[in-house]
């Protein structure tokens, strides 16, 4: 048996819940690739099923996203040898360990020219920003596109997504202090959705256009302003709530702000099955080889501080994505 570190948890709460413990881990099972994990991928959905917002099962472990190199294989496993780099955002909760077994069918090989930490980085957040503007609403030259949290590991690259792609990108930040971090990752014009008047300074900034798409992961803070800001038969992409819940609506409010779209994607559907995913990744993967994509670290933690990580990302300390070294 492998030992591994692995984070669990034994009750839902504050990040203080958050416990690491030594592991005996068995070789894979069949279809399982065991893997020595180099990196592990922060994301919020991690705080938001820590706290309890996305009730887990106890006990339990966290995260979704990690890199690594295979270190064995499983019975009936093909594709993959032992000593290939991988990466993977959705092989069941536990990502944050050292060590792990997972299913191979869900492992995307790494390419060469991407480091671990930047995959760990980028990987899960980047499939995020793939489906919503490749599929939520694909995004083309002359669109204006708004995106609140552009300052977030999500944001950022949604940001400089859309802007690759020829679209004016208005991106929404909680404080000034993340102005400068929106902007350098692609935001034409940067608001900050503190403000009490934000949504007429996003609407002065385009020059009374208003957004083509809005992508909003904010949610309880921003969500109505949201649809204020949505041009006639516009999309509102509902994908995160970082500030709490949406506030609820009836329908007809979409026919007055003139015939909008609304929907509530995740990034898990739209990748079900095997062939999605590949395809999916290797969209991610073309994208940053093309600059299209780009990534910026706001924050190392050993896997021993995964609750500080979680402490900086709350308290919007960090801008940028987190990465966590096993």
């Amino acid at each position: 048996m492998t030992k591994a570190r692995v984070v669990s948890l034994s009750e839902l709460g504050s990040a203080d819940v958050i416990k690491l413990i030594d592991k005996e881990l068995p070789a894979p099972g069949k279809g399982e690739v065991q893997i020595r994990q180099t990196a592990v991928g922060f994301n919020f959905i991690d705080v938001y099923q820590r706290s309890g917002v996305y009730p887990l099962d106890m006990p339990t472990g966290l995260g979704h996203e990690g890199v690594g190199v295979v270190e064995a294989l499983g019975e009936g496993v093909t594709g993959l040898k032992i000593g290939d780099r991988i990466v993977y955002m959705n092989a069941g909760i536990g990502a944050y360990a050292s060590a792990r077994n997972v299913p191979a069918d869900k492992l995307v090989p790494l390419p060469s020219n991407i480091a671990d930490e930047v995959a760990a980085a980028v990987f899960f957040k980047a499939m995020t920003a793939q489906y919503l503007v490749q599929k939520t609403y694909k995004v083309k030259a002359g669109d204006v596109v708004l995106v609140h949290a552009a300052a977030g590991g999500v944001g950022q690259i949604l940001a400089g997504w859309a802007k690759a792609l020829g679209a004016f990108v208005v991106g929404t930040v909680g404080s000034p202090a993340k102005f400068a971090a929106a902007k350098e990752a692609g935001c034409d014009v940067v608001v900050d959705y503190s403000s009490s008047n934000w949504v007429e300074e996003v609407i002065k900034a385009t020059g009374g256009k208003k957004a083509n798409v809005v992508y909003d992961s904010v949610a309880k803070t921003t969500f109505l302003g949201s649809l204020e800001c949505t041009a006639p038969f516009g999309t509102v992409a509902l994908f995160g709530a970082a500030s709490g819940p949406a506030p609820e609506i009836q329908p007809e409010i979409l026919n007055k702000k003139g015939c909008l779209f609304l929907t509530r994607p995740s990034v898990f559907p739209h990748n079900a099955t095997p062939a999605l995913l590949q395809e999916n990744a290797k969209a991610v993967f073309d994208a940053i080889a093309k600059g299209h994509v780009k990534v910026q670290i706001g924050a190392k933690f050993p896997l021993e501080q995964a609750a500080d990580a979680h402490r900086a990302a709350e308290g919007r300390k960090v801008s940028g994505a987190i990465v966590l070294i096993p």
